[in-house]
């Protein structure tokens, strides 16, 4: 992936705690921590994230928060520095979440490349450029966009084709599911790399879509 921000496995690391330390401090002070020289430094190119937050070991959906930018409109550094606090405290479809809840939550970091564009004659061709667990979908119609990242086609034992993967998209922009069939509807993809925490403060690793 040719416009992928070249991050380690230590990096995220790091990136993480910073994650969950900001967010641990934001309840207790309402402020947020400056990010860590040495990240803000390495990170300066301008991308989009996400950070999403999961319950540990549930059964159904264990999404507890998701927030981040699409467009590479921020510096990472500074995207992370936002979007950790948004996903825990932010998020309009849940409650913020509590001190005591963090030790319950893993973390997940996604770093996107900018949204490419699907140009086609016939929307039956965005089947052929859709790689379920490669690409992420944006779809746009007027003031209407949604989002789904990579993951989400094959988390939780899903099994979506690229047809229901934009569907499920369309409808996560309040569309009817056929939307994306419109030729006045914008179909978007993207990639990303992904880390997680595989327990809260546990053990942090790349994540492959699709395990």
């Amino acid at each position: 992936m040719s416009e992928e921000i070249n991050i380690t496995l230590e990096d995220a690391k790091r990136i993480i705690l910073y994650i969950r330390e900001n967010i641990e401090n934001y309840l207790e002070s309402g402020k947020r921590l400056p990010i860590p020289d040495d990240l803000e430094q390495k990170f300066q190119k301008k991308c989009g994230a996400f950070v999403t937050l999961n319950r540990h070991n549930i059964s159904g959906n264990p999404l507890r928060g998701c927030i981040g930018y699409i467009e590479p409109e921020y510096k990472l550094c500074e995207v992370i520095k936002r979007v950790s606090v948004s996903a825990g405290c932010e998020d309009p479809r849940f409650p913020s979440v509590t001190r005591e809840e963090l030790d319950n939550l893993v973390i997940e970091i996604s770093i996107l490349t900018p949204p490419k564009l699907l140009k086609v004659d016939d929307p039956k061709e965005y089947l052929e450029k859709i790689t379920i667990g490669k690409h992420g979908l944006i779809i746009e119609k007027g003031m209407r966009r949604g989002l789904l990242l990579p993951q989400v086609p094959v988390d939780r034992n899903r099994n979506w084709d690229p047809k229901t993967f934009l569907e499920q998209t369309c409808q996560k922009a309040w569309l009817s599911k056929d939307e994306w069939k419109k030729k006045e509807t914008n179909v978007y993809s993207f990639t990303a790399i992904l880390f997680e925490e595989k327990e809260p403060r546990g053990q942090v690793v790349k994540k492959e879509i699709g395990e």
